[in-house]
């Protein structure tokens, strides 16, 4: 069963947050199992979430499971924007297929809506 969960340390993720820049980096990871199969890197700030990296093994579908977790937590935060500031330009490509991001950028601003609109998919 899939389950996605926020990791309460850093062990195997040492090179992301030190690719980050920044010590307060936080991991959710997708795990089958028992087994991590996927994992989404990010930081709150006061204004916005920050996520650095992910892998979702090529799986769509588990990109979209991550990105919202991460979505939901920031919204609980009161945050209403997300920055996409990934190693790999070319993430960002699944990113504009779920439509969590427009062409050309990498920022979602209301992150709020954008969850909300999720409500109106299941009429």
């Amino acid at each position: 069963m899939l389950e996605i969960q926020e990791r309460f340390d850093s062990a195997g993720y040492e090179h992301i947050i030190a690719a980050a820049g920044i010590n307060n980096v936080h991991i959710t990871e997708a795990l089958d199992g028992g087994s991590a199969i996927g994992f989404i890197a990010y930081a709150y700030e006061a204004e916005r979430t920050v996520v650095y990296d992910y892998d979702d093994g090529g799986d769509l579908m588990l990109c979209d499971g991550l990105v919202r977790s991460v979505m939901l937590k920031s919204a609980m935060k009161g945050i209403e924007t997300m920055v996409f500031e990934l190693p790999e330009p070319a993430k960002l490509g699944s990113l504009v297929k779920l439509r969590f991001i427009a062409e050309g950028s990498n920022v979602c601003e209301d992150v709020d809506s954008f969850l909300g609109g999720c409500e109106n998919c299941k009429n």
